[in-house]
């Protein structure tokens, strides 16, 4: 099986090569370029139909083509006959011209190969359209093997076969001879069109006389090429050897009835005894009954039957069967009207096409496509007949898929879009097209819709015609969605502005602003914002109607979810501009109404929007300032405590030094301050800084501290050692602020100097230097009667000049603790109960004089606490006694100076509190009087 396909395979690619290169050797592929193999025709389909173009116009034609190989059977002089008969038909096929015959659009050409000549463009024969696919490629057509004829196509077609025969019986005086299937041919329109002149029989007599045709008597010895077909030969031919017009009738007759039964002709001939056939015909013929025409519609069943009379003259003509009713068929009668078209004048013209919208939907669609658009789209050459034609052609491209659109009517459209000239007859172009905005935007290519149709619809916006204008902008939303957005925001939007700021009319203004709020939502929002709102205002027509479209381009930007206005744009630009046209005096109560309730929505939206903004600014700042005062609160403890501990181990630093090494204390304070003032930062206090530096960043990345309430714990009293008392009187006093991490307290106890031992000492006024060296020796228990301690103003040591919320001591008057708000209101917040001052009671006793807690606390940060360290190493009581105490104190004073507020810069400015001159001995005197 396998190799009879092979076999089959390479026969038939054998003959297709055999005809091309038979065709190639032609002179008739001079001057035409040969296509596939499409069809076949003529008499016993003998003529092989291929498409081809004309190499200089690239005008569409059919090749018909007969390979003298289908003839190599027969002997040469029958070989001569055939060909003979062939030649006679093409040339009287070339010499005739009617729109009912066959085309010849180059003459016949002979080549040693082949005969061939060039017609319009073909489809196939009706033959092969009835099924009979004789001389066919074997890979059939598609279209072909599909094909179906529609009723309309029929009587149409029959009725151009009449018309044709009457052309040659009434003005050519002309007998076909061999009117069948084979020599109808259906051009690419689907127009019925005779071919096959190979027997045709003209009149010998004069024209003016009764014509009289010439029979050749049957000769079955002759070729079968050489004869015509006797399925479909009058039955005078063979039994009286006589011919007329009316054989061509019968003709026909056999024709319509293989049309409607399959292409199956009436009686069947036997060719090898054709007398016989013919008498027994005649016979069925004279009794053919109605009976045997069942399949042929009843309107034309008795006509068919006339046709097919045994005595001729019974017959119909040609000119009498065009007139029959069956061919006033309403769809035949539009396909015979545009066959004369090229006959009628534009009036004529204009009036058919203003009715064929009403035919069209009553036409099956590949009868339109192939027989009425091609007609009407020739007539887009005549300018004054495009606005009739063009409503017909867009309503066929609505029945159209887009590929068909596109391939068979946008290249017709290319020119129609682009027409300016006449002015009348363009307007109405433009009309149209934009009335079928839509279906041109959704059947046309993206790149053609940018080129041709958008610039039509911006020519459009520009027109002088108010009407088109007016048209225009109510059809542009429509078919808004299918623009693409860099086209609307560059020229459709900008012509449309224009149009509405240049009109001399309202209703275009009107309509233009109208148009933009239909089509906003397509838009985006800052597009609007930016351009849309701003346009508006320049907007000089105070008409009602105009009002109220700005007002709601207005409220639709507003309300819209995708636009909306923000409330800087409200504030500024929007209601300043509403509000004085809400009170123009063209506007009625209604209108009026409207500008006020969008006013008061975009005044009820503009102030929540601003009030919520508020409302969170305001809350955002309290919490910040919580924050700062909780932190201002442990800068301010911290501070506190440390400088009233650094100052008044400073004072008595300085008096034990003076009191121990008497005139040695003013020259060594000259010299350590001389040599702080001269000598820069060393390595440990550079590493002391960084400490610091690092423990205040550290501080501000941590969350706020918060303020833990501690219980204040009695301090017990092991020995009567006041260093002991005062050491556990400033634990209590730390209690009172924020607890600080334990790496501050440790990161700041080698930064304590060791000479700062002897603060909150209380030495008798009378012999303070055996005192002191009495509490030095190891017994520092003892209580004093009561001092005073006027504030030095020179070496400030508890509060600077000025300083708001610290009180001075006065001589004989006991101080006044001050208020603890001084310290900020975070401390009340965060401590529910009062603070224990029992420690500052144990201190002093009763009946002594007490430091305030504000004293102590409010102080500036120990600017120059490194000035009065002695240097390492330098002789001095101070420090081989007193530096383990001074340890201890330091990790109660120094513990809260790594804050976030804390300026580790000012380590390195020099003191300005103090003077190079000043001595121990004066600064007792102005202390203790």
């Amino acid at each position: 099986m396998e190799s009879m396909l092979n076999k089959l395979k390479s026969t038939v690619t054998k003959v297709t090569a055999d005809v091309t290169s038979a065709v190639m050797g032609n002179p008739v592929t001079r001057e035409f370029d040969v296509g596939r193999h499409i069809a076949s025709g003529g008499n016993g389909l003998a003529w092989k139909i291929f498409n081809g173009t004309k190499k200089s116009t690239k005008q569409e034609v059919a090749v018909f083509v007969f390979d003298k190989k289908l003839i190599d059977k027969y002997q040469k002089f029958e070989k001569d006959q055939i060909i003979d008969s062939l030649k006679r038909g093409v040339q009287q096929l070339t010499r005739l011209r009617h729109p009912r015959l066959l085309t010849v659009q180059h003459p016949l050409e002979e080549s040693r190969d082949c005969l061939a000549f060039c017609t319009e463009p073909v489809f196939a024969s009706l033959a092969n359209v009835l099924g009979n696919w004789e001389n066919l490629p074997s890979s059939l057509p598609p279209d072909i093997k599909d094909y179906k004829l529609y009723d309309v196509e029929t009587k149409y077609g029959l009725l151009q076969v009449s018309e044709g025969l009457s052309f040659l019986h009434s003005s050519v005086k002309m007998v076909h001879g061999n009117i069948t299937p084979e020599n109808i041919i259906l051009n690419k329109s689907g127009a019925w069109k005779i071919m096959g002149f190979d027997f045709c029989v003209s009149s010998t007599n004069p024209s003016e006389q009764e014509p009289k045709f010439p029979c050749k008597e049957w000769d079955p010895n002759l070729p079968s090429l050489c004869l015509p077909n006797p399925e479909y030969l009058a039955p005078e031919y063979i039994l009286s050897v006589s011919c007329e017009t009316a054989s061509d009738m019968y003709s026909l007759g056999t024709v319509m009835y293989a049309v409607f039964h399959k292409g199956k002709p009436i009686f069947e001939v036997n060719k090898q005894d054709i007398y016989k056939s013919f008498s027994r015909q005649l016979d069925q013929l004279s009794r053919l009954g109605s009976s045997s025409l069942t399949s042929i519609p009843e309107e034309v069943r008795e006509h068919v039957k006339l046709l097919l009379n045994v005595t001729p003259a019974v017959r119909p003509d040609a000119d009498q069967m065009i007139k029959i009713p069956f061919f006033d068929d309403v769809g035949a009668v539009t396909l015979q009207y545009f066959d004369s078209l090229f006959q009628r004048d534009n009036l004529q013209k204009s009036q058919f096409f203003k009715g064929l919208p009403k035919v069209l939907p009553k036409l099956p669609k590949r009868v339109i496509v192939q027989r009425i658009l091609p007609c009407l789209t020739s007539e887009f050459v005549n300018p004054d007949m495009v606005p009739f034609v063009l409503p017909n052609v867009l309503l066929i491209a609505e029945e159209c898929t887009k590929e068909e659109y596109v391939r068979l009517i946008l290249p017709e459209l290319g020119p129609v879009f682009k027409q300016q000239e006449p002015i009348q007859a363009s307007n109405m172009i433009l009309l149209i097209f934009l009335q079928k905005m839509d279906l041109l935007l959704t059947k046309t290519p993206p790149d053609e819709i940018k080129n041709s149709v958008l610039p039509m619809v911006y020519r459009a916006l520009e027109a002088p015609s108010i009407q088109i204008q007016e048209l225009c902008l109510n059809i542009i939303p429509t078919f808004a969605n299918l623009i693409d957005y860099p086209s609307m925001k560059n020229a459709l939007i900008p012509r449309i502005k224009n149009a509405c700021l240049q009109t001399s009319s309202l209703a275009v203004r009107v309509n233009s602003l109208v148009c933009l709020g239909k089509i906003l939502e397509y838009l985006d929002k800052w597009f609007v914002l930016d351009d849309i709102l701003p346009f508006l205002q320049q907007i000089p027509s105070k008409e009602p109607a105009v009002l109220m479209g700005i007002l709601g381009i207005y409220k639709c930007t507003f309300t819209h979810k995708k636009l909306g206005i923000t409330k800087e744009q409200l504030a500024g630009k929007v209601l300043p501009h509403l509000i004085p046209l809400s009170i123009e005096s063209n506007l009625n109560l209604n209108q009026f109404n409207s500008f006020i309730s969008v006013i008061k929505e975009m005044l009820s939206r503009l102030e929540s929007e601003h009030k919520t903004k508020l409302e969170q600014l305001h809350i955002m700042q309290e919490q910040q300032k919580s924050l700062d005062i909780g932190n201002q609160m442990n800068t301010s403890e911290e501070t506190k405590v440390t400088n009233a501990g650094n100052q008044i181990d400073r004072v008595f630093n300085n008096i034990g030094t003076d009191l121990l090494t008497g005139g040695e204390s003013e020259n060594k304070e000259d010299g350590l301050q001389n040599k702080h003032k001269r000598a820069s930062l060393t390595l440990e206090e550079k590493q002391k800084l960084a400490k610091e530096q690092e423990q205040a960043q550290k501080l501000k990345s941590q969350q706020p501290l918060h303020p833990q309430v501690h219980t204040t714990i009695a301090p017990v009293k092991q020995t009567k050692d006041l260093t002991d008392t005062l050491m556990d009187n400033m634990s209590s006093l730390s209690s009172l602020s924020v607890s600080t991490p334990k790496s501050s307290a440790s990161s700041t106890f080698t930064s304590v100097p060791s000479s700062g031992l002897g603060m909150m000492f209380s030495t008798p006024i009378d012999n303070p230097r055996r005192n002191l060296t009495n509490g030095l020796n190891g017994n520092m228990g003892f209580q004093t009667s009561g001092f005073s301690m006027p504030v030095n103003t020179n070496q400030n040591f508890f509060s600077s000049p000025g300083t708001p919320g610290v009180s001075t001591l006065t001589p004989g008057a006991p101080p006044t603790l001050p208020s603890f708000s001084a310290l900020g209101a975070g401390v009340k917040q965060t401590q529910q109960r009062p603070a224990d001052m029992s420690a500052l009671n144990n201190l002093f006793g009763p009946q002594k004089p007490k430091v305030s807690v504000n004293q102590l606390s409010q102080q500036k940060p120990n600017q120059w606490l490194n000035h009065f360290v002695p240097p390492q190493g330098s002789p001095g009581l101070g420090n081989s006694v007193v530096g383990p105490q001074v340890s201890m104190m330091g990790q109660a004073t120094f513990g809260m100076q790594g804050n976030p507020f804390f300026n580790p810069q000012n380590f390195a400015q020099p003191p300005t509190a103090m003077t190079s001159g000043s001595s121990a001995s004066n600064d007792l005197k102005d202390l203790f009087g």
